[in-house]
């Protein structure tokens, strides 16, 4: 009541000036006015003609400049360097757009100021293609009204930050023209998209208001062109679209990929909140208002959705794409979400007969509709019919598509037996926990209320970050220092050269600039018989939690004994520990010494134990989750060992070994796994043994591209106390096609319990570097299997989608899934497993 009561005398003087009084200044008023401004404006802006909005948006901008308390970005001392850039003393990796000229003032053009503030410095943009790490940049945006006429163009390793505590807008002028979005991700050239849509990585957006109300409703616009790939995010951005009949607006609009996440989006309006095209994606925490669709899903391979709320919309999710007897989406995943006041809940192309005969595989698990015409309507070759009725109600468990229980394929759609949640891995009503990463959560931001003397920087405390200086005694102290102090430590943008094992306590908040990366080398970590965590995240038998964000861990040249990650910490379920947007990345970039030039691919020589390069051994293994460890969320978690040399301009493929991708052996359980991906490692992405309690979806993985030249598990010996698998000697045969039988495992679950996987998408692209193995008709023969569940009980797999496997599944060392029962164009799906 009080914003109607405050407002209504300014909107009726302001609305009162005529058209012509451009220049007309809202007087100075006192900071309750202004702060009242700041809450209530974006309501109002909207129904103002141009000449008056903008009047109105200028004076909101000065008030959002006065906002408190401060983001630690605007006043924290920015000195982080890029190591490996051609000039690391000179090279800026912090930009404020207001340094650059942009005046977010809500009337300049700020257009040509915010695209000279992300190009300057010969940074790499998509006119050049490719990829880099060494002209990485955040870009910030104070609190403000940012006009813009054009796209404003991201490039290669790129964080677009807005001020959290009053999120800046970037709103387009009435005749928006050129580019598509008003933030384009990867703009098109003459030969297409300029950045390889699946080789854009180590990118954010976040903290924005992306408003389209000014352009008018016929018009088509689009918010957000995000075509990308692992290690990206969006977060924290509202959607302000026309909601008008005939509206042509829409928020996001992905169309290739391989992702990705993004989380805590709101949608207002539009003709679609959302477009998504993409292999896979985990999409957390995202509100759709008002649109005639809120999410339109044009193809995937696999995708799941957490926590969406839809309302008032025509159709919630759209699935249908390419109708019945060509299906484009693959499989939805959707669950601890709901949709209210809307016409057709879910609309799909599934149904008898259709195709691929897997395609539009459908998951709903904790799903409630209220006031929804029809829950879930088909697309049957003879006509739309209703799959699931409407009303309101919850749907525990629901589905469509292939199940194997664990025998197989049975075709169906119905309703099917929710998975048992672990009262552990839940948080109130019954929705498994969920946590957004300290820069921001929805309703109650964290570390940006903090002063900036609440944080210790990393060189300010003595660490380099050049990638040449020793910074393990530096970088070791600074974590110590801030914990005993109760500071986050901020790790200025840098390469952090270690030589031993950088402890992590209970307790520590640790947030990285840019990704700012420790970097291991020397003897210490080179020793294939005695392992050393290159960071260990508490002691064993240590207690606490820790927080940490957007970093990267990272070895160099030979680490034969090297575990970038070792979680020992016994963290409670009622304070998990968070690690969000933190990577590995083995080889392939500046300052690795394992490129090209040091681990080319060898696919005309057999390799062998006795001629494989050792150099290239880089890492025993990514990620240990030991056995006395427990209470860890992990969100946007990419493990990668490269496949490609990053900084050559062609991507040229490189051959990496590193033993193991990330193995969880908790005896106590209850870990989170939120949009994680692990590849290339030469045993196995996931391994879950003699443990229990986890939630992990969707799960993305790649085999080596390399294998069987050599086979697994060459050059790594087998260790019992890791649960390592035994691999054949021999190659499988299957009529006329062989099958290399010695590829590392997507997915192994070994003696486990309650292992809950929400999608999941194991990868097997290629056989000794070539891909006809994989083309689709030529039968899935880039190995033999991919999945293995063995003397394990309540595992439940969720449209478990496969490429390359001949055997999607194995239980208890026999075969129960084959690729030919599940065809599902290039992919082949299951929609449900249980062991």
């Amino acid at each position: 009541m009080r914003s109607t009561l405050f407002l209504a005398p300014l909107l009726a003087a302001i609305t009162s000036t005529s058209a012509q009084h451009i220049g007309f200044e809202i007087p100075e008023v006192e900071e309750y006015v202004h702060s009242m401004l700041g809450e209530f404006g974006q309501y109002v802006l909207d129904s103002l003609p141009w000449p008056v909005a903008h009047i109105l948006a200028s004076s909101l901008a000065q008030a959002d400049e006065a906002c408190t308390p401060k983001s630690y970005q605007s006043v924290i001392k920015h000195q982080g360097i890029a190591a490996f850039n051609p000039s690391p003393n000179t090279y800026q990796v912090f930009r404020n757009v207001k340094d650059f000229g942009a005046k977010g003032d809500g009337v300049t053009d700020d257009t040509a100021a915010i695209n000279n503030a992300i190009s300057s410095g010969g940074r790499l943009g998509p006119a050049q293609g490719g990829s880099t790490t060494v002209t990485p940049a955040v870009v910030y945006f104070p609190s403000g009204v940012y006009m813009i006429n054009a796209s404003i163009i991201d490039y290669y390793y790129t964080q677009l930050i807005g001020n959290p505590n009053c999120l800046p807008t970037i709103r387009a002028f009435p005749a928006f023209s050129g580019g598509l979005g008003l933030i384009d991700g990867d703009q098109y050239g003459a030969n297409g998209l300029g950045f390889g849509a699946t080789n854009v990585f180590w990118r954010q957006i976040r903290n924005f208001i992306i408003d389209m109300t000014l352009v008018p409703g016929g018009s088509s616009v689009t918010g957000i062109h995000w075509p990308t790939a692992q290690a990206t995010s969006l977060q924290n951005v509202v959607f302000q679209m026309n909601s008008g009949t005939g509206t042509q607006h829409q928020g996001i609009f992905i169309e290739s990929g391989s992702g990705g996440f993004m989380n805590d989006l709101i949608f207002n309006g539009g003709l679609n909140g959302a477009v998504f095209g993409n292999q896979q994606f985990t999409m957390r925490n995202l509100t759709f208002n008002n649109a005639v669709t809120g999410i339109s899903q044009i193809w995937d391979w696999g995708w799941t959705y957490r926590s969406i709320t839809i309302n008032n919309c025509t159709v919630g999710l759209d699935m249908s794409s390419g109708g019945p007897t060509a299906q484009s989406v693959g499989s939805v995943t959707f669950i601890d979400s709901s949709i209210s006041n809307t016409a057709i809940g879910i609309l799909t192309a599934h149904g008898p007969g259709s195709l691929p005969p897997s395609g539009g595989s459908l998951i709903l698990e904790n799903v409630v509709f209220s006031n929804v015409g029809i829950a879930v309507e088909g697309e049957y070759p003879t006509g739309n019919t209703t799959a699931l009725a409407g009303g309101s109600f919850t749907v525990a468990g629901w589905g469509e598509g292939h199940s194997y229980t664990p025998n197989g394929p049975q075709i169906f759609e119905g309703p099917i037996t929710p998975v048992s949640r672990p009262a552990s891995l839940l948080q109130s009503g019954g929705k498994y926990y969920e946590r957004s990463k300290p820069q921001y959560e929805r309703s109650k931001p964290q570390y940006e209320q903090y002063s900036v003397q609440n944080f210790l920087s990393a060189r300010s405390a003595g660490a380099t970050g050049d990638g040449h200086t020793d910074d393990t005694a530096a970088l070791q102290r600074a974590i110590l220092t801030a914990e005993a102090q109760g500071k986050i430590l901020f790790v200025d943008h840098g390469d952090y050269l270690v030589s031993s094992t950088i402890y992590i306590p209970a307790g520590s908040r640790i947030v990285g600039e840019s990704y700012s990366v420790i970097l291991s080398h020397g003897n210490f970590f080179n020793n294939i018989n005695e392992p050393q965590p290159v960071v260990q995240i508490g002691k064993p038998g240590e207690s606490g939690s820790i927080e940490w964000s957007d970093m990267i861990v990272s070895t160099q040249g030979q680490q034969q004994g090297a575990v970038l990650f070792e979680y020992n910490l016994n963290s409670p379920s009622s304070s998990p520990s968070g690690i969000w947007d933190v990577h590995a990345r083995i080889g392939g970039f500046a300052g690795s010494n394992l490129q090209l030039a040091e681990c080319p691919t060898t696919p005309n020589i057999a390799v062998t134990a006795d001629n494989l390069d050792q150099q290239c051994i880089a890492a025993l293994m990514t990620m240990h989750l030991t056995k006395p460890s427990s209470g860890l969320y992990l969100e946007n978690v990419w493990l990668w060992v490269a496949d490609h040399d990053v900084e050559d301009p062609q991507l040229r493929q490189i051959t990496i070994y590193a033993g193991r991708g990330l193995l969880d052996q908790s005896q106590s359980g209850t870990f989170w796994m939120v949009g994680t991906a692990v590849e290339h490692h030469v045993k196995y992405e996931y391994q879950f043994a003699d443990t229990h309690t986890v939630f992990a979806g969707q799960i993305q993985t790649e085999t080596a591209y390399y294998q069987p030249n050599p086979s697994a598990p060459l050059p790594f010996p087998y260790v019992a106390s890791l649960n390592d698998p035994l691999f054949p000697n021999t190659t499988a045969v299957d009529g006329n096609p062989t099958i290399p039988a010695a590829d590392g495992w997507g997915l192994r679950i070994v003696g486990s319990s309650a292992i809950n996987i929400y999608g999941a998408g194991l990868y097997s692209f290629f056989d000794n570097y070539s891909t006809t193995c994989s083309n689709q008709g030529n039968g899935e023969v880039c190995q033999n299997r991919i999945f293995e569940d063995v003397d394990s009980s309540g595992v439940t797999v969720y449209n478990l989608n496969t490429v390359g496997a001949h055997y999607q599944i194995e239980l208890n060392g026999v075969d129960v899934a084959y690729y030919a029962d599940n065809l599902n164009g290039f992919i082949d799906t299951v929609a449900q497993f249980r062991d």
